[in-house]
C-alpha cells in the first residue's frame, strides 16, 4: 500500500468537504480510499488519495475545486479508473474526485444527430441509449462495457471502429468543463459545423484532467442502419507476416470497418479462460471487418482476403454471421483481461506509420529477446496503433527491471520508425519521458504555456500528460 499523507491532513479535508457535500459523498475510510488511489497503470507511481469526493452535479465538481484551490491541494478527475497510463493515479495530497455518479443521459436529439451527457456515463449504456433513436457512436475503445465517456474523452479514446470512424474528438462537438478556479464553462456548439474563436472543445480533448474537469458532453452520431458487416480472418506464421498484410492492405486504399491483429500468447490466453475455439499454433491472427452494403462489400472482403493470402497467410477465412463475427472480435476486446490473469501487465500503446508495422513488430519480437521478458502483442494495425503488453511474474522485482527496459526501448524503436509514444491510451505518468522527447524543448514550453494560462496554481492533476 501506498504512503499515507497524514492522518491529520486526511482528516482535515475529509471534515471540511463533508461541510461542503453531503457526507456520504466523501469516502471517509482510508482502507476504502485506496480503491481510488491509481487507475489500471498500477507500474506508475501511485499514493493513498488525501481525500475521495463522489460528484453527482457540476456543481459539486465546482465547489470541490474551488476548496482544493483555497488548501493548495491538487485535485484528480476520475471517471471509471481503466486508464492504462496512470493519468488517474493520486499522487501528493491528492483530492479525487469521482465522476462515477453522474451517469445521466441528458438529450437525444435524433434530427440533430447529437447527444448530451453527463461525463460518468459508461461507453456502452450511451451507445445503447442512443440506439434507442437509430443512431450510433462509433468510438469504441476495448474497455467500452466499462469505461466512461468523461475518461475517453479525457484521454481521446480510440478502439477497433477508429481506423474508418474516427477517434474520441471526431464526435465531441461540445462540453461542460470546471475551471481551475472552479468556474464553469460551455465549450463548443449543438450544430454540425461551427468556427467560433479557437477550439478550446479540441484542446480539452485528450488533454488529461490537467487543463479542466469534463462533465458534460455533447457528442455527434451516425445513423444505426445502413450497415452489412463481413468479417475476413487471416491466420499467420508470423507476426511480420502479418503486418506486411496491414501495410498491404492500407496502401491499396482499402478502408476496413477494423482491423485487429492478436498474437499467438493473447489467442492462447483467451482460448484457455473462455474456451472460444479460436484457431491455435499460429502467430497471429489479422481480424478485419468490412461494413459496406451487398456488392461493395464483398468486393472489399474478397480485396482484404486476397492481400492476406499474398502475404503468407496459413488460411483465410470469412464470416458473415453476427454471432461469428462477434465471437471472432470477442478475442480481441478479452485479450488485456486475459493476459492479466498471468501477472502484472505493462502496456504500451505506441502508434507508427502503417507501412512501419512490420518492421516494428519484428523490433517489439527482438526487444522481447534481448531482455528476456514476456511481450504479448495485441494491435488496432489498420492504424498503426500496436499494445505490446509486458508481463512479468507476481514479486519478481529484477523481472520488472527487465520490463521497465523494454518498455523503454520499444518507446525508442517506435519513435525511431516516425511514431508517437501514445495512440490513445494519454501520457499519464508511464509516457512522460517518451513524451518529453517526442515534443521537444519549444512545444513543451507551449504546454507549459496553456497550462499556466488556465491553471495557475497547479490544482488540476499536476505532473501529468507533459
Amino acid at each position: 500500500m501506498p504512503e499515507d499523507p497524514g492522518v491529520a491532513v486526511a482528516d482535515s479535508l475529509t471534515a471540511e468537504l463533508q461541510k461542503i457535500l453531503r457526507p456520504d459523498q466523501v469516502v471517509a475510510d482510508p482502507v476504502d480510499r485506496d480503491a481510488y488511489a491509481h487507475d489500471d497503470a498500477e507500474w506508475a507511481e501511485y499514493r493513498r488519495p488525501a481525500a475521495v469526493v463522489l460528484a453527482e452535479t457540476t456543481q459539486d465538481v465546482a465547489a470541490v475545486v474551488r476548496f482544493a484551490a483555497s488548501r493548495g491541494a491538487n485535485v484528480v478527475a476520475r471517471g471509471a479508473g481503466t486508464g492504462l497510463s496512470g493519468g488517474a493515479n493520486a499522487l501528493q495530497d491528492a483530492i479525487v474526485v469521482s465522476l462515477e455518479r453522474m451517469t445521466r443521459v441528458i438529450e437525444v436529439n435524433a434530427a440533430e444527430r447529437y447527444v448530451v451527457a453527463e461525463a460518468g456515463v459508461i461507453n456502452d449504456d450511451l451507445r445503447a441509449a442512443v440506439a434507442a433513436h437509430g443512431l450510433w457512436y462509433p468510438p469504441d475503445p476495448a474497455s467500452y462495457r466499462i469505461s466512461t465517456i468523461g475518461g475517453n474523452a479525457a484521454t481521446n479514446a480510440g478502439g477497433i471502429c477508429c481506423v474508418k470512424y474516427g477517434v474520441t474528438r471526431d464526435y465531441v462537438l461540445g462540453m461542460t468543463v470546471v475551471l481551475a478556479d472552479g468556474d464553469v464553462v460551455r465549450l463548443g456548439r449543438r450544430t454540425a459545423k461551427g468556427a467560433t474563436g479557437y477550439d478550446l472543445t479540441a484542446l480539452m480533448v485528450g488533454s488529461e484532467g490537467t487543463l479542466g474537469i469534463i462533465t458534460e458532453l455533447t457528442l455527434s452520431l451516425l445513423p444505426l442502419g445502413g450497415r452489412e458487416e463481413r468479417a475476413v480472418v487471416g491466420s499467420f506464421a508470423s507476426l511480420e507476416a502479418a503486418g506486411v498484410a496491414v501495410a498491404a492492405i492500407t496502401a491499396a486504399g482499402i478502408i476496413p470497418s477494423a482491423l485487429e491483429l492478436i498474437d499467438e500468447m493473447c489467442v492462447r490466453a483467451v482460448d484457455e479462460w473462455q474456451g472460444l475455439g479460436l484457431p491455435q499454433g499460429v502467430a497471429a491472427l489479422l481480424l478485419s471487418t468490412v461494413d459496406e452494403p451487398g456488392a461493395t462489400g464483398a468486393a472489399a472482403a474478397a480485396s482484404i482476403a486476397r492481400h492476406m493470402t499474398d502475404a503468407g497467410a496459413l488460411a483465410v477465412d470469412e464470416a458473415v454471421e453476427p454471432v461469428e463475427i462477434d465471437r471472432l472480435f470477442l478475442a480481441r476486446r478479452l485479450a488485456y483481461p486475459a493476459l492479466e490473469r498471468l501477472g502484472p501487465v505493462l502496456t504500451e500503446d505506441i502508434c507508427v506509420p502503417r507501412a512501419a508495422v512490420p518492421a516494428m513488430l519484428g523490433r517489439i519480437r527482438d526487444t522481447a529477446a534481448a531482455h528476456d521478458v514476456v511481450i504479448a502483442t495485441i494491435a488496432h494495425a489498420g492504424d498503426g496503433n500496436l499494445h505490446p503488453l509486458i508481463i512479468a511474474p507476481e514479486g519478481d522485482a529484477a523481472a520488472k527491471a527487465r520490463a521497465k527496459q523494454a518498455f523503454d526501448r520499444i518507446v525508442e524503436d517506435c519513435r525511431d520508425l516516425g511514431g508517437t509514444v501514445t495512440g490513445e491510451h494519454g501520457v499519464g505518468l508511464l509516457k512522460l519521458p517518451g513524451a518529453r522527447a517526442e515534443l521537444g524543448g519549444r512545444v513543451l514550453a507551449m504546454h507549459r504555456d496553456i497550462k499556466a494560462a488556465l491553471d495557475p496554481l497547479g490544482t488540476l492533476n499536476p505532473g501529468k500528460a507533459f
